[in-house]
């Protein structure tokens, strides 16, 4: 398990490192007025209004960078200083989730696949820490049948994780293309506005890259413990 520790405790540290970065850069781009001057929810409402979506909820959430589009009940939650705030990072991100929305409406084929794995992930999700803690209580890898039903049943978890992370990569990068390419139309941002919009959402693609990578990693590791080629 040490191998599997080193593992978790690298990504954990880039994870975090990368998350900080992140919110550095929201905090410096949340100073700087956008060019539209527009607040993150009148951004959201013109870009959803001029994709000809009339049926999504744009709503203020709570706590910061919680922003997020949920397609089952339609709504566009957005953190209190990116609904009302008038930053370049206000706009980045109302325009991202509208993204997500205009994906949504598009029938984007990414944003279909990872809707559907959800329960499958969710699952995973909880039921990993029950098979950790009989693999921590001595029933690991090598220690008879039992054991190799939980080494099989981690892989077969961490493999929905991975393959739900690689899927929400396409949709991510997909709706912050989107987004710069409407901010930079409509003027809401442009010249070194827009420069600040795509240095922000890149550093928010970044934290998705990351989990990505960790979550193959943490794939390919129980894969190979499986197979016996560890």
């Amino acid at each position: 398990m040490m191998t599997y520790m080193i593992i978790v405790g690298f990504f954990s540290l880039v994870g975090f490192l990368v998350s900080n970065r992140l919110k550095s850069k929201f905090k410096h781009y949340s100073r700087i007025p956008s060019s539209g001057n527009a607040s993150g929810a009148e951004v959201a409402h013109q870009m959803l209004t001029h994709f000809g979506i009339h049926d999504v909820k744009i709503v203020q959430g709570q706590g910061m960078l919680t922003d997020h589009y949920n397609p089952l009940s339609k709504t566009i939650s957005l953190s209190p200083e990116v609904y009302q705030g008038r930053s370049i990072s206000s706009a980045a991100v109302a325009a991202h989730e509208c993204g997500h929305a205009v994906q949504h409406a598009e029938s984007y084929a990414a944003l279909k696949m990872r809707s559907a794995i959800v329960p499958a992930v969710n699952f995973s999700s909880r039921i990993q820490q029950f098979l950790f803690m009989g693999m921590m209580v001595g029933f690991g890898a090598g220690s008879g049948a039992f054991g190799n039903m939980l080494l099989i049943a981690l892989t077969i978890t961490f493999g929905i994780t991975a393959l739900f992370s690689l899927i929400t990569l396409p949709v991510e990068f997909d709706a912050s293309k989107r987004a710069l390419l409407w901010l930079d139309e409509t003027g809401n941002t442009r010249g070194e506005a827009y420069d600040g919009a795509k240095d922000a959402l890149t550093w928010a693609a970044m934290t998705y890259l990351v989990s990505a990578i960790s979550a193959l990693v943490m794939f390919l590791y129980f894969f190979l413990r499986m197979m016996g080629s560890e």
